[in-house]
């Protein structure tokens, strides 16, 4: 396990580089002038020329990439070039707001997708797993952003049950009301594909012979569900889990905007908008480290979900 744990993580210097490379050489060739972009339509070339040299743009690239290598390894992003504001305070503000409404989020629609898929696939064939695979597909066509509009007008003007906007500085107070708004359009989003992957899983694992050697022993259905099924589907829903937890931050740009939540997705919308370069590479690096740690973490998980996993 540590020799294996050293390996992955020794694994992640190379590919973690090669993000960083893509990032740079990406926003440096393609992107647009930020000192244009800033300056704004009525900027003299003198002006834009000024802007360029104090944001360090008229530097060779070498030494771009040198500085843009530094803040990586000292954690040392600098200033928002659109708002001035240290790119580290703006993570530590914004990056709760969206952890507070996209975690719940992600938690519920796992809890929930998980034991519908089960049932559905224990009774394949019957009517009500094909009502659920018909919803599901008629659920799939439909846009997020139409579950927003609706969903703010029903139960937010309509009905009054939520505010549609709104955030504050107590935790528990966003979660109880303004939260569950915005977690129940995401969850009913949500459920129809992870329903329909994780239905997948278990009738895959329903086929397969200990299953019907298990029955033959006389062990109950709900051992055989819980017991077995359940087990051996969890390494591919953990794998799914996985890869949606980077997810998280990109799923929550249009939630936030239309909810105005002050959260990380919106600020790195309006960082994109204004060209603030170093808001977004750092999140860029930040993602692209997350992501290996999550893959990491689940590779690792496998082997506590089934000890039969060989780590190599």
């Amino acid at each position: 396990m540590a020799a294996y744990l050293v390996r992955r993580l020794w694994q992640m210097v190379p590919t973690l580089l090669g993000v960083v490379l893509l990032v740079f050489f990406l926003f440096k060739f393609f992107g647009g002038d930020p000192a244009e972009i800033l300056g704004g339509l009525n900027a003299t070339p003198e002006q834009i020329k000024a802007i360029r040299q104090q944001l360090g743009l008229d530097e060779p690239v070498w030494v771009q990439l040198g500085i843009y290598l530094q803040s990586i390894v000292t954690f040392d992003w600098g200033k928002s070039w659109a708002t001035n504001e240290q790119v580290s305070n703006l993570f530590a503000t914004r990056l709760p707001a969206t952890l507070t409404v996209m975690l719940p989020i992600l938690i519920v629609e796992t809890l929930i997708a998980v034991p519908i898929a089960m049932w559905v696939a224990y009774r394949r064939g019957s009517v009500a797993d094909r009502s659920i695979m018909v919803i599901s597909t008629v659920a799939l066509s439909i846009s997020f952003l139409v579950y927003i509009i609706v969903g703010q007008y029903v139960f937010g003007f309509q009905l009054g049950w939520f505010p549609v906007q709104g955030w504050s500085d107590s935790v528990w107070t966003n979660l109880v009301t303004y939260v569950p708004l915005p977690l129940m359009l995401a969850v009913m989003v949500a459920l129809a594909p992870y329903t329909r992957l994780y239905r997948t899983f278990f009738l895959d694992e329903l086929g397969h012979d200990y299953v019907r050697t298990a029955r033959a022993k006389g062990l109950g259905e709900g051992q055989v569900l819980f017991k077995h099924v359940l087990r051996n589907a969890m390494i591919p829903i953990l794998t799914n889990i996985g890869l949606a937890l980077p997810g998280v931050f990109v799923g929550s740009f249009l939630i936030e905007v239309f909810f105005s939540i002050p959260g990380l997705g919106r600020e790195v919308l309006l960082a994109v908008n204004r060209s603030d370069y170093p808001v977004i590479q750092a999140v860029a690096v930040y993602l692209a480290m997350l992501t290996m740690i999550i893959n990491l973490t689940v590779d690792l998980l496998f082997k506590l979900v089934d000890p039969r996993v060989q780590l190599k």
